[in-house]
């Protein structure tokens, strides 16, 4: 597989111009981009988080119906990238791991017995950290607890892998329990961009690892990729699209790097006097984004693809129905994800609500058969209308808005109407396709709790 790889992309680079060139495609306003905004997975986010009182969470769990979804954090890796900005810890204290693995079914049992029987479980994801930092079986435990105790018909499931810890033995267990979708972190294909992030992969172990997983009936693999790393060019950037394609990936993720080392300690070991200015990451958006487009792929929002016309993810955003979640863009139409393990959050109409994050503090609390939700905000009628409108925003460039609210956001939309990236249609606001890369800026108009937290989020490209 290494020498097809090489081949094909050897064959690719003597193309030259191989794929429609976007330049010109966006215009860079760097005055719409100066402001950090959220990625909004959720609406309020988690920087409006504070004390809740449990008897909220166990209200919401006790009310839940219909179909709901589960995601399950599994908070260890075998090793710690400097960029990550996961709540994760090194897997080699094996007390420690046990423990907390302990703790976990306990919460799978208390929250299960107050989830209503009628409520059937349709999806199942588990990230971190990176699930596979745990042994196979294992995972194979949590797994049978969860179907022991929730009522789960038949659930689609998905995982997050690091392929620096793949293994046969997880490739097995994967295609035991059925998993059909699966993320592995990437990040970057170029050796010199690993080395300054701190996550070390050949190419290699990359693609022994999709041969497994294709082996084990994973039908739809995403791949992570990032955008502005310390060190890294348009080349390393496009290198990486291509051998991403090359690969087979179903979905790509193309993120650009947060680097917040006032909110992430650990980034403090990248060098940001090498980091791609604002200008060079827009151009490395753009240069991602014509690139899936001319390749096959469906954009989801301006860094997300799917494959058009098999993947679940591109269907979706073809009949209006893509959503918006904890994980990101989904095609999960469940409007109740409970949210198992340390830091998890669970997302309920009424309520956000956010586990213990300190393994320890959680520990501690399952031990004494106690919920750990301890954190979170209750949605007001307002945030649940406003949470829509940046939702449809993000996920179909276009929402209704009611005429209260789209006259006073009037004045913050002008700049972006004047420069024809947005446009009012009647009670409807569009972002239009030069605007894709401001959406989450002009999402943010929307949000009355931005002012309070800015500095904790990321530049918007």
């Amino acid at each position: 597989m290494p020498g097809h790889v090489e081949s094909e992309l050897i064959w690719l680079n003597d193309l030259g111009n191989h794929y429609p060139h976007t330049a010109g495609m966006w215009t860079y306003y760097p005055d719409l981009l100066a402001k950090p905004v959220p990625r909004y997975t959720s609406y309020p986010t988690a920087a409006e988080f504070g004390d809740i009182d449990t008897d909220l969470y166990r209200q919401a769990l006790q009310s839940a119906e219909g179909e709901i979804s589960l995601y399950v954090h599994i908070p260890f890796c075998e090793k710690i990238c400097f960029y990550c900005g996961c709540n994760t810890a090194a897997a080699g204290r094996r007390q420690r791991l046990e423990s907390y693995l302990a703790a976990l079914h306990s919460e799978i049992e208390l929250v299960a017995s107050l989830v209503p029987a009628s409520a059937r479980v349709g999806r199942i994801a588990f990230g971190g950290g990176s699930p596979n930092a745990i042994a196979p079986d294992e995972f194979q435990r949590i797994l049978d607890s969860l179907y022991s105790n929730f009522t789960i018909p038949d659930a689609t499931l998905s995982i997050e892998l690091d392929p620096r810890t793949m293994s046969s033995g997880w490739a097995d267990v994967i295609a035991n329990v059925g998993i059909e979708r699966a993320s592995l972190g990437v990040q970057t294909f170029s050796p010199k961009c690993q080395e300054a992030i701190g996550r070390v992969q050949s190419e290699d172990c990359i693609v022994q690892t999709v041969d497994w997983l294709r082996g084990a009936g994973v039908t739809s693999l995403n791949f992570d990729l990032m955008y502005g790393l310390p060190g890294q060019t348009k080349g390393d950037l496009e290198d990486s699209l291509q051998r991403t394609r090359v690969l087979g990936a179903d979905r790509v993720a193309l993120f650009g790097y947060a680097h917040v080392p006032h909110v992430v300690p650990r980034q403090r070991a990248i060098d940001e006097s090498n980091l791609p200015d604002q200008r060079v990451r827009f151009e490395m958006a753009q240069m991602g984004y014509g690139y899936f487009a001319s390749h096959g792929y469906m954009p989801v929002g301006f860094d997300h693809f799917a494959k058009a016309g098999s993947d679940p993810l591109a269907q979706a955003a073809m009949e209006g129905t893509l959503r918006r979640n904890i994980q990101g863009f989904t095609d999960d139409q469940s409007d109740i994800l409970i949210g198992l393990g340390s830091s998890a959050i669970s997302s309920f109409p009424q309520l956000l609500a956010q586990n213990a994050k300190n393994s320890g503090h959680y520990r501690m609390m399952c031990s004494q058969d106690q919920l750990t939700a301890n954190r979170g905000i209750p949605r007001s009628a307002s945030d649940r209308y406003r949470g829509a409108v940046i939702e449809q925003l993000l996920c179909n460039s276009r929402a209704r808005i009611g005429a209260c609210l789209m006259h006073s956001a009037l004045p913050s939309l002008l700049p972006f109407l004047e420069r024809g990236l947005a446009a009012i249609d009647r009670e409807w606001l569009i972002i239009t396709p030069d605007g894709l890369p401001y959406a989450r800026t002009i999402a943010a108009l929307f949000d009355e709790h931005r002012a309070a937290a800015i500095r904790q989020f990321s530049s918007a490209v």
